[in-house]
């Protein structure tokens, strides 16, 4: 715990219960190697492997070119409301940060899907650990978004 920062006792969980649809592969082994938000255009590609009985659900992926993926951030902690970037500076409350550490720690990311191969996707965008794992994935959808070519 930092100096500025407030946790709390978590009760039991009792309400949600989520299935893992795949894991997500990148190069980062440890939060500190992470980027704090991947890059479409340059980032590495990383791959989205698609679990059993989940791959017929592809169907039809490549008509679009950009998707949210929504993931379980399982290695963070779950008990701060309130946080500090770094130790240094002003404290600020968890819904009013992106940070990785949340009651509920679902993570989200825009993707550039570059290819598929049967149940596995390449993707560029991801600011996720290695083997962290799959909630789901919708196509992006914004009056913003870039169209597929």
């Amino acid at each position: 715990m930092r100096e500025t920062e407030l946790s709390v006792d978590l009760p039991e969980p009792s309400d949600a219960q989520l299935r893992f649809i795949g894991r997500i592969n990148t190069p980062w082994q440890h939060r500190s190697e992470c980027p704090k938000q991947g890059s479409l255009e340059d980032g590495p590609i990383c791959t989205v492997e698609i679990f059993d009985p989940w791959g017929p659900a592809l169907q039809g992926i490549e008509a679009h070119r950009y998707f949210d993926l929504l993931y379980w951030l399982d290695q963070s902690r779950r008990d701060l409301l309130v946080q500090s970037k770094g130790g240094v500076g002003k404290a600020f409350g968890t819904f009013a940060s992106r940070s990785p550490v949340r009651p509920n720690p679902i993570g989200i990311s825009t993707v550039r899907l570059e290819s598929v191969d049967g149940q596995t996707l390449h993707v560029r965008g991801l600011d996720c650990l290695d083997g962290t794992p799959l909630i789901d994935l919708k196509p992006y959808r914004s009056a913003f978004a870039p169209k597929a070519k």
